[in-house]
């Protein structure tokens, strides 16, 4: 194995625990994370050397906060990107959470990976994901799950996985989908379906995984106010979510729920992508 030198700098939880986990056959240092919310068996990690350099950077989800720098909510130190590109090895690659332009520009020179595009992350993502998505509607609903009319829009990899935990709870659900394949897929699980367009107000509780506008003003009024909606859509979501505060319709916008609702599962899928990457570069295991 080829034992890296890893700088983890910013995040929450999910990133501590990645970092626990690449602490198993990597060097890891942390930044921009205060010491007491470090785990014991990461004591030591706080990095205090400035002259040591990084063979990688792992940076959070998402990467930067507004003011351009790295994202640190669990410390109060400013961290800038350039601060952590000075620990870099020359051409050391970036791993983050979100690429941007602006991202992209501050590490020139050095090659800039989102792990959350691998496919492999975004698989094992679905099961947190739809889980944390339903102890949400659970918290939210004065109802059980349990023969409650439920509609899944998209059955991608967090709708196939919702719809399997939901059937657990009784529910009757349906997905919404836009072609014959989404059909089969929703026979395949034993489930009904209906076209998107089709879509009616037949149900207590929605989840959207698809992220573009589906639920616009004139779909959300024939909801009654009683219908719980949960957008798990990157941006720009499914759900016009002012006109859904305009009708009383109760709408959540839920993203990131694995680094909430399970931080650990989280942070040790993003170690797992990180250490597939690096294998793949000749870097790592």
């Amino acid at each position: 194995m080829n034992r890296q030198r890893i700088l983890i700098a910013g995040g929450d939880m999910r990133q501590v625990y990645c970092a626990l986990r690449l602490a198993d056959t990597h060097e890891v240092s942390v930044a921009g994370i205060a010491p007491e919310q470090l785990p014991s068996q990461l004591a030591g990690a706080a990095m205090t050397d400035s002259t040591r350099k990084y063979d990688c950077a792992v940076l959070p989800v998402p990467p930067l906060d507004s003011s351009g720098c790295i994202s640190t909510p669990l410390g109060d130190e400013v961290l800038s990107p350039e601060r952590v590109r000075s620990l870099l090895r020359p051409g050391a690659p970036v791993l983050t959470g979100r690429t941007d332009p602006e991202l992209t520009a501050a590490f020139a020179g050095h090659p800039i990976i989102d792990y959350m595009q691998r496919e492999e992350l975004c698989l094992n993502n679905a099961i947190p994901t739809a889980e944390g998505a339903v102890q949400l509607a659970l918290s939210e609903l004065p109802f059980t799950l349990n023969t409650s009319p439920v509609l899944i829009v998209g059955l991608g990899r967090i709708g196939t996985a919702l719809a399997q935990i939901l059937k657990g709870f009784g529910a009757e659900v349906t997905a919404a989908v836009r072609n014959s394949r989404g059909a089969a897929k929703a026979r395949l699980l034993g489930i009904r379906s209906v076209p998107t367009e089709n879509i009616s107000a037949d149900y207590k509780l929605v989840f959207n995984t698809v992220p573009r506008l589906i639920f616009d003003r004139p779909l959300l009024e024939q909801f009654t106010a009683d219908t719980l909606f949960i957008d798990l859509a990157s941006r720009p979501g499914g759900i016009d979510f002012s006109a859904a505060a305009s009708l009383g319709i109760h709408a959540v916008w839920a993203l990131g729920l694995p680094g909430k609702t399970a931080p650990v599962t989280a942070g040790e899928i993003i170690a797992g992508t990180v250490s597939d990457i690096l294998a793949e570069r000749g870097q790592g295991e």
